[in-house]
């Protein structure tokens, strides 16, 4: 795209910017706190974007005015300096283009979200378990990198370990913008513990990242929610928690896409103070709908994409770690690396900065930028 095109695109983005400032200081709208977000997130988006545009437009300046210098000066020392700020500004430009072109691509809405994971034991039985603990033990150390706090809301423990099923809540900056590309179904191949022959086995376990729902994002009828209460189980002693501190709630919820009347069940038994675990049921019931009601989206999001990088399809294969030969494969993007070990020790940001990269790529070609 020539500069031209691309200035053409950032007009009247000025107009805009100032028009949603005005917007967001207005008592109607603040009243009215599912537009507000949006306009508050409109106004961050454009307020990046104009930032942006200006240090373009100087920098295609600097280049004008240092080329009329060297055009017209006959002083040495200025004509050093011209060319000095010309090859500047001409390095710097192109990757400010990029940097625009990226901006200029609407962004996923859920990216700035915090997100539940959902890590369940596939195929291979206690050996499927036991990867799950694994990948729940990758992410918790991925987390704690990234300064994140995690908290799980249930989970159920395999025979030999790990677990059969384990949900937990990631909260922090940007969280479902870099956890979605854990979405998918997850293949181990190594020698389980159990294994007397030294045989490889390989099991599996399915990863499901879904954006944690604001209050407005969905409607619920909070009187029509059904609750129980029951005691958390403990390890005995100290931890045998001696109150109905646990909750369990049922919803019916008519599902649009197909209008069918779902029963929805959610225990939650994350903490010892019953209030608390309620307010957590509540936002893993929101989640759920807002991720069933948005299945569409991501359904035309996989249909317009050559390749599936973060589509949300939690039915495809997108990883295979190899323990034998200490290699994780990353199908979506062809990526493999030979350090599995700090692999599931949490060093994964390598692979999900690969795989944003692909995706913006593919974002680029097809918004013909």
């Amino acid at each position: 795209m020539s500069e031209n095109n691309l200035l053409d695109r950032l007009e009247g983005l000025d107009a805009r910017f100032e028009e949603v400032a005005t917007l967001i200081t207005d008592p109607a709208v603040i009243a009215d706190q599912k537009r507000y977000v949006r306009l508050t997130k409109e106004y961050r988006d454009l307020e990046r974007i104009l930032d942006a545009t200006r240090r373009y437009r100087a920098l295609l300046d600097t280049v004008t005015e240092s080329k009329n210098i060297l055009a017209e000066e006959s002083d040495e020392e200025m004509r050093l300096l011209a060319r000095e700020e010309l090859d500047r500004a001409s390095a710097i430009i192109p990757e400010t283009e990029e940097e625009i072109k990226l901006l200029l691509i609407p962004a996923d809405p859920d990216d700035a979200k915090n997100c539940i994971v959902e890590i369940r034991g596939g195929t291979g039985g206690d050996e499927a378990a036991l990867f799950a603990g694994d990948l729940f033990r990758m992410y918790q150390k991925f987390a704690e990198s990234k300064g994140w706090q995690l908290a799980v809301s249930s989970f159920s423990e395999g025979a030999a370990g790990g677990f059969k099923e384990i949900i937990f809540t990631l909260t922090g900056d940007a969280v479902y913008g870099t956890m979605k590309y854990e979405s998918g179904v997850h293949r181990v191949q190594r020698v389980p513990a159990t294994e007397t022959q030294g045989r490889v086995h390989t099991s599996a376990a399915t990863v499901a990242v879904l954006p944690e729902a604001e209050e407005f994002d969905v409607e619920i009828h909070e009187g029509e929610i059904r609750w129980d209460t029951f005691r958390s189980g403990g390890a005995g002693g100290q931890n045998v928690n001696k109150v109905e501190s646990g909750v369990r709630l049922r919803y019916n919820w008519k599902n649009p896409n197909t209008g069918v009347v779902e029963e929805i069940l959610i225990e939650c038994t994350e903490t010892r103070d019953q209030p608390k675990n309620k307010e957590r049921a509540l936002a893993r019931l929101r989640t759920f709908i807002y991720d069933k009601e948005h299945s569409k989206y991501l359904e035309d999001i996989a249909s317009k994409r050559k390749t599936m990088v973060s589509t949300g399809d939690r039915s495809a294969k997108i990883r295979t770690y190899n323990f034998p030969q200490g290699r994780m494969t990353d199908h979506r993007i062809n990526f493999t690396l030979y350090n599995l070990a700090a692999f599931m020790n949490g060093d994964i940001q390598e692979c999900i900065d690969r795989l944003i990269v692909a995706e913006n790529t593919e974002k680029l070609k097809a918004a013909e930028l």
